[in-house]
């Protein structure tokens, strides 16, 4: 092997990626009726697995996965996953298990504020993104800029023709727009965001208060809080069984 031609692997960053694997998946029911949705299969893989797989070789060893639906399977994958793994951490935020239920997407991160870095990745464990590239000059970009979040934006899928946000030629993301695109669940973020004055939650959650995110990412975003950039490679939401067998019948 030519030793000269081999890049060296990333050095790990003590930065936090949640990856979001609480959701019930009611689409995509009968299949979810026995496994987690994150843990369906996409080309022989989980579908949770792609996005982890890609945040460890970009160097990012950390993380936070929320679980309630079936989350004794996720438990147990996400624990042999990182056995297989020397310097992987995998910390669970057990929603179901703590109480009874999903927290959705900000009330399941500000549950996991306390395990998280002052500066995250966050993801959906059931969104198939294969050449997204979780790169640590777009972390320190957002580190630096003092926003409270950074987006990425995709083309919007037939199920979602009318998109979620815009974006403004500065960069900066747009509550509401005539040409919007679609929220790809792929963002960094920063923990203020998930603390008072912006987030109602308290850090921690320990209410258990289920809170969407698109309301409080609309708030950020009337005050300029939010930049965002367009992906546009593969990228599935794997919502329904007719999605996860077109994806799997492909090459």
């Amino acid at each position: 092997m030519n030793r000269l031609a081999t890049a060296p692997p990333p050095t790990p960053s003590r930065a936090t990626a949640m990856v979001l694997a609480a959701g019930r998946g009611m689409r995509m029911r009968p299949l979810t009726d026995v496994t987690p949705k994150p843990l369906l299969l996409v080309h022989n893989k989980p579908l949770m697995q792609w996005p982890m797989e890609a945040l460890l070789e970009a160097g990012f060893h950390r993380f936070v996965v929320n679980t309630a639906w079936l989350g004794e399977q996720i438990d147990d994958h996400c624990a042999t996953w990182s056995q297989e793994r020397p310097g992987c951490e995998v910390v669970m935020s057990r929603e179901g298990a703590d109480f009874g239920y999903a927290l959705e997407t900000a009330g399941g991160i500000a549950r996991a504020l306390p395990l998280l870095s002052d500066v995250f990745w966050v993801l959906a464990g059931d969104i198939f993104a294969p050449d997204f590239t979780f790169s640590r000059a777009a972390m320190d970009r957002f580190e630096t800029s003092g926003l409270l979040a950074h987006i990425w934006l995709v083309p919007n899928p037939p199920h979602n023709p009318n998109g979620d946000f815009g974006l403004g030629p500065d960069g900066i993301a747009i509550s509401r727009a005539e040409q919007a695109w679609t929220f790809s669940t792929i963002g960094l973020y920063r923990r203020q965001l998930f603390e008072p004055p912006w987030c109602e939650v308290l850090p921690g959650n320990p209410q258990g208060t289920a809170e969407p995110l698109a309301p409080l990412l609309r708030r950020a975003m009337d005050a300029g809080q939010v930049s965002a950039q367009i992906h546009r490679g593969t990228w599935v939401d794997v919502g329904t069984p007719q999605r996860l067998e077109e994806l799997n019948a492909q090459g």
